[in-house]
C-alpha cells in the first residue's frame, strides 16, 4: 500500500485577533502535538507571499484551512495557489458547537482559548486519520 501523503494546515493569520489566534493554535496543536508524523503546518503568509515550498505543498497534498473570519483567507489562498481544500474550519462555527469555552486574548490566549483550540484540534486531527486511511500512531 502507498504512504499517504501528509496533511497540509493552513490556519488563518489574524493577527491582533481572538480567532485569528485560536485558529493558529489549533493549527500548532495538530501538528506539532496530535498528528505531527502525517501534517505539514504551511503559513497563510507564505502562500499570500507566493513561496514555491508552500504552494508546492498544497499543490500536491490534500488541505485544510481554519479561517478566523468570514474573509476566509486561508480557504481563498489555498485555492488560488491551486490547492484542494478537503476540509475547511470557521473559528466561529466551531466555537458555536462548543459555548463553555468563552476565547479571549491575543498574544496570549486564555484558557477558554486554549480549550477551544484543542477542541478544534482534536476535530481536525480526526479529519486527518479518516484522509490517512484511519490509520494514526
Amino acid at each position: 500500500m502507498n504512504d499517504p501523503k501528509r496533511v497540509v494546515i493552513v490556519p488563518c493569520s489574524g493577527i491582533g485577533k481572538t480567532y485569528g489566534s485560536v485558529s493558529r493554535e489549533a493549527a500548532y496543536d495538530v501538528t506539532q502535538d496530535l498528528r505531527p508524523e502525517s501534517t505539514e503546518l504551511v503559513p497563510l503568509s507564505l502562500l499570500v507571499l507566493g513561496d514555491e515550498q508552500a504552494r508546492a505543498a498544497v499543490v500536491g497534498s490534500p488541505a485544510i484551512t481554519i479561517d478566523g473570519c468570514k474573509l476566509a483567507c486561508a480557504t481563498k489562498m489555498v485555492k488560488e495557489s491551486g490547492g484542494e481544500v478537503t476540509k475547511d474550519y470557521a473559528v466561529l462555527d466551531v466555537y458555536r458547537r462548543y459555548k463553555q469555552f468563552k476565547p479571549q486574548g491575543i498574544a496570549e490566549l486564555n484558557e477558554g482559548g486554549r480549550q477551544l483550540a484543542q477542541a478544534l484540534a482534536e476535530e481536525i486531527a480526526s479529519v486527518v486519520d479518516d484522509l490517512q486511511g484511519g490509520q494514526h500512531g
